[in-house]
């Protein structure tokens, strides 16, 4: 793109549902008709009369099916000056929606989020077009590889590259007491060209402590419509927005957006207690799809979030034995 020349946040667009309970949310898709408004905010907002003028729907017939759809999360709304007073504005909250079987995993509950400002990589290895801007301005030099080391880096909120790739180090201060059964990297990301095209498929591939967890083909790098968080001197004709993406492991093996794809299992991730996480992501000079990425921060794209890392763990402490909490006292 250069110039030529809880558990589970909403704003990560990603909501992971678990059979044993998420009960309401799961009623809430049970419903053709909720699922129609669903299809429709995710062409782009809309107010309640838009929805029932698309849909063949009253407005209360809206407004109910709206509530429910708010309540678990699918749906956010706010209100907005019209042309007759304020409105009511809805858009879609999640653009994707992962199912768990595992209900009666009772222990998996613990969750420790560590995000990473795009430009706090500790190493780069960028090939032109290639850049990064910060919410100001351009950083450096845009296609000049060396302003990847530029001392702005830090307030990057978007990187490009053709080719290469960046790496980051996540501080793991989980105690010892605990083991990590999953690991997730949630990150906004597309494809990288000149300027954009939404048809330009790129391999992008992420490592952790070097191991590769799996691999997603962008279908392009995503531009004509404007990235909802963009700031404003950011050029129309430049890329706009990415798609929201969960690479994972856990015991089973390796996922990208829940599809089972080649990897490790994360006992094979060399993840030690108190030891730093390595985490890469870029494109194999040998990629099918040599089409670089982009990469989001807060500030730019459809999601206001940098990129994440997500351990889930379980606690090995035991609980203490019920006579030992009454003093020991077993007569």
């Amino acid at each position: 793109m250069g110039y030529q020349g809880r558990t589970r946040p909403m704003q990560t667009g990603v909501m992971e549902l678990n059979a044993g309970t998420d009960v309401e949310t799961f009623r809430a898709l049970a419903s053709e008709t909720r699922l129609r408004i669903l299809s429709l905010l995710a062409q782009g907002d809309r107010n309640i009369a838009e929805i029932g003028s698309a849909l063949g729907l009253s407005q209360p017939t809206v407004t109910r099916h709206m509530q429910i759809l708010e309540q678990v999360g699918l749906v956010a709304s706010e209100y907005m000056p019209g042309a007759q007073g304020m409105q009511k504005r809805c858009r879609i909250a999640v653009d994707r929606v992962l199912v768990s079987l595992n209900g009666m995993r009772q222990s998996e509950d613990c969750v420790e989020d560590i995000s990473m400002p795009v430009g706090l990589y500790t190493v780069a290895c960028p090939l032109p077009t290639c850049g990064l801007v910060s919410s100001e301005r351009v950083i450096g030099f845009l296609d000049e590889p060396q302003s990847f080391y530029h001392p702005e880096r830090g307030t990057a909120r978007l990187i490009w590259m053709q080719g290469g790739f960046v790496e980051y180090v996540f501080p793991n201060t989980l105690p010892t007491s605990v083991e990590i059964v999953r690991l997730e990297f949630v990150a906004e990301v597309c494809s990288e060209c000149p300027n954009y095209s939404n048809d330009f498929p790129s391999d992008i591939t992420v490592w952790v402590n070097g191991r590769e967890i799996g691999t997603w083909t962008s279908p392009g790098d995503f531009g004509g419509k404007r990235g909802r968080l963009n700031p404003p001197w950011w050029a129309d004709h430049m890329t706009q927005y990415g798609m929201m993406k969960v690479w994972s492991v856990d015991r089973k093996g390796c996922c990208v957006d829940g599809l089972s794809v080649p990897g490790p299992v994360i006992a094979e991730l060399g993840l030690e207690p108190h030891a730093p996480i390595t985490l890469r992501i870029g494109v194999k000079p040998d990629a099918r799809h040599q089409g670089g990425f982009n990469l989001f921060g807060r500030g730019f794209g459809n999601y206001d979030q940098d990129p994440t890392l997500r351990l889930h763990y379980v606690s090995h402490i035991s609980a203490p034995r019920k006579d030992a909490e009454e003093g020991g006292n077993t007569k």
